[in-house]
């Protein structure tokens, strides 16, 4: 019956070493109020200096989504009293951002694609952090003042899938680039979104509700889709025009709701107007030259791993949606290991054991001991079940794959005059199965497998085991 309309508003931090405006450091999680000057402090007379490296890495992004860069962009002040702003004003880009209308690209399981337009991409400063502790408020601002670049979605995402899938395809092209660390749990990615409803066929752009701040994919999913609930329902009764106004509203996520928070304001309610202590940024052509020369990106990394590596499309797109993950195959396949067997225990072995966040970075297992892992299964030395206890042992212990072979007695035996005697004696034991295998229940050829692989304790090469009670049995 409804059609929902999504746009989103992404604010990624750069990751440049001062602050938009001062030589303050930008790093995390410092003592509150250290990280200031008067200029971020917005002390009478300190004036506010441009720091290039934004300019750098917004170029980088701009070229990322085949946007257009600007060579003359401008900054102006975006007027609001909060607690954590010391200057009452946001200094960002209205009127004329660094980058313009880009693209990007969605891809689906099924094969298909959708192009999201993105509107702008423009630089502003962050704000403070507000801290509540019992009735008491306190204001830190380390934070105020460092570099934000705020992109702008066209509202052309129709569902929470698309917005995610969206939203995850940036987080990558960021991360790919080199511009932000994109920490959604720092604050470094944080998404504010816009929902509206309308019916099917409906070409009207309805009341849209902005729902700020949500710091997880799995929160910004559950938002989107408990607040189309909402607007729905208060379609379906007859009260859409009375509950569903122009408003910003915050996801809880203990009672699974969204909540109002405040009106929200239209541009003309912040008094926009251009910032009288900033020069116009300018890009030259040396400087766009210089960073518009970015480096492989997901969907190129991934056209690559087709081609050159053999991996299928949905494997390649799966190792490449993120940049450590595609990193540590290709280190992987630099050990020895075909790409095939890497891809699988990158994306599906060793991820099944990363718990208690854990992450590929933190794990104890690098990309050398599982290429070896590998190898090992590759030749033979092992078993595909032998290597997922090693895997579990490597967790556990400080060791090399041969030693954890060796201290599991994992090895395989591939002597086939050893295995010919185990089913010798098998088929011995078993004459009456022997006569029922010869004589058609072919069924039985797994029970001679079996019985042999349980006599050597799994450490029979089963392709070997395989290929002697074929030839026994006749």
């Amino acid at each position: 019956m409804f059609e929902i309309v999504i746009g989103l508003e992404v604010h990624v931090q750069l990751n440049t070493n001062t602050k938009l405006f001062c030589s303050c450091p930008t790093s995390f999680n410092h003592k509150q109020n250290r990280n200031t000057c008067p200029t971020c402090l917005a002390l009478p007379g300190a004036l506010p200096v441009l720091n290039k490296e934004v300019l750098h890495k917004s170029i980088m992004f701009g070229e990322a989504v085949g946007a257009t860069v600007n060579r003359t962009s401008y900054f102006d002040r975006k007027s609001y009293f909060y607690p954590d702003s010391p200057l009452a004003y946001q200094i960002t880009q209205l009127y004329t951002p660094v980058v313009e209308h880009g693209v990007l690209e969605l891809d689906f399981e099924d094969g298909t694609h959708k192009t999201i337009r993105i509107n702008r991409a423009h630089i502003e400063a962050d704000a403070g952090k507000n801290i509540h502790e019992g009735d008491t408020s306190k204001v830190d601002l380390n934070r105020a003042g460092t570099p934000l670049l705020e992109i702008v979605s066209e509202p052309d995402m129709r569902s929470a899938d698309e917005a995610i899938l969206y939203l995850k395809k940036l987080h990558s092209i960021v991360r790919y680039l080199g511009i932000s660390d994109a920490n959604m749990q720092e604050g470094s990615f944080r998404v504010d979104v816009n929902v509206s409803i309308r019916p099917r066929g409906d070409e009207k752009l309805y009341t849209r509700v902005e729902i700020k701040n949500i710091n997880s994919f799995r929160f910004i999913q559950k938002a989107i889709e408990i607040e189309v609930k909402r607007q729905s329902e208060a379609w379906e009764d007859g009260v859409y025009e009375d509950e569903i106004v122009l408003e910003t509203r915050l996801f809880d996520q203990n009672k699974q709701e969204t909540r109002s928070m405040r009106g929200k304001e239209e541009a003309a309610d912040y008094r926009y107007f251009p910032e009288p202590d900033l020069l116009k940024a300018i890009v030259t052509e040396e400087m766009y030259e210089k960073y518009s020369k970015i480096p492989e990106l997901p969907d190129a990394k991934r056209d690559r791993f087709v081609k050159e590596l053999g991996l299928t499309e949905y494997d390649a797109n799966v190792v490449t949606s993120t940049l450590e993950m595609a990193n540590f195959l290709e280190e992987m396949i630099a050990e020895g290991a075909t790409a095939v067997g890497a891809n699988k225990w990158l994306t599906g072995e060793l991820p099944a054991r990363l718990n208690n966040g854990m992450t590929l970075e933190t794990s104890p297992i690098n990309s050398k001991l599982l290429a070896t892992l590998v190898k090992r299964i590759e030749d033979k030395t092992i078993s595909n079940k032998a290597a997922k206890d090693v895997l579990d042992y490597l967790f556990e212990n400080e060791v090399s794959v041969d030693e954890a072979i060796d201290k599991l007695g994992l090895k395989q035996v591939s002597d086939t005059g050893a295995i010919e005697k185990m089913v010798d004696d098998i088929m011995v034991a078993n004459a009456d199965k022997v006569e029922q295998y010869r004589g058609g229940k072919d069924k039985l050829f797994g029970f001679f497998v079996g019985q042999t692989m349980k006599a050597s304790k799994g450490s029979a090469n089963p392709q070997v085991v395989n290929e002697i009670v074929k030839a026994k049995l006749g």
